[in-house]
């Protein structure tokens, strides 16, 4: 019997752990590296806004989001956040967070990150960090022609927005300031997101160049040509956000 115990125990202790890192990931995480459901709400992006509007001292709008406002946040959100910038375990441990809009960042862009990491990360082979980079490029030009539709659709209603006010009646000084605000948010959200895409483009080019000097494979023209592909749209985007106060965008490194 104490046998039978003794070896009964790291079995039960398995048991344990295996039962407590579940209830972890859980808690803390979604499936397959998906956000986890508890963060998960309609107006889970709507911080965007007053995160450019805080950026340059302007203040937010405190009108609710429109359906077309939610959902330009929505796409705007995975063209935001750098590709490769989450580590495995973050897919468990909570893998949703914020982010400082460009108007607030100090650090200067570093193009070489992109590739660095995808280098550095354990690889299977070199072919497979290829098929890496040419996912992230391919998934880009799959979110970009959804964003610009959005962001087409929200400028032309803001443009109707503006033109409607001078006929609005009793408009008060607080209904016109959230408006503008609003106008604003949605005008400098496009710009962070054109600033990202130049930015990613850049980050690619460098990654892709890594790559060839030390593994040249066959793979390369494709990704070449994705990026190349990426970097037209990018370079004329179907519409083109104004900067308020004549405050663009400056994309550095």
């Amino acid at each position: 019997m104490p046998d039978t115990i003794r070896h009964l125990r790291p079995f039960g202790t398995a048991l344990l752990l295996a039962a407590v890192g579940a209830s972890l990931a859980a808690c803390s995480g979604g499936d397959f590296g998906r956000t986890r459901e508890s963060m998960r709400s309609d107006d889970m992006h709507s911080w965007l806004g007053a995160e450019v509007t805080g950026s340059l001292g302007l203040k937010p709008s405190q009108f609710q989001l429109t359906d077309e406002e939610r959902q330009l946040r929505d796409l705007a959100y995975p063209l935001i956040e750098p590709p490769l910038s989450r580590p495995a375990w973050k897919s468990v441990f909570g893998d949703y967070k914020a982010l400082p809009s460009p108007w607030q960042q100090k650090v200067v862009f570093d193009r070489t990150m992109y590739g660095r990491t995808l280098i550095d990360e354990p690889h299977r082979s070199h072919s497979s960090r290829y098929a890496q980079l040419i996912e992230d490029v391919r998934n880009d030009i799959t979110r970009f022609e959804p964003f610009f539709a959005s962001a087409i659709r929200v400028i032309d209603l803001d443009k109707k927005r503006n033109a409607s006010m001078a006929r609005v009646s009793a408009l008060s000084p607080k209904e016109k300031e959230d408006a503008v605000a609003r106008m604003q948010e949605n005008s400098l959200i496009i710009q962070w997101v054109q600033q990202c895409l130049e930015q990613r483009v850049s980050s690619y080019r460098w990654g892709l160049e890594r790559l060839v000097i030390q593994a040249p494979d066959g793979m390369a023209a494709d990704a070449d040509r994705l990026i190349g592909e990426l970097a037209a749209q990018t370079t004329n985007p179907p519409v083109q956000a104004q900067p308020p106060y004549g405050r663009a965008v400056v994309s550095k490194g």
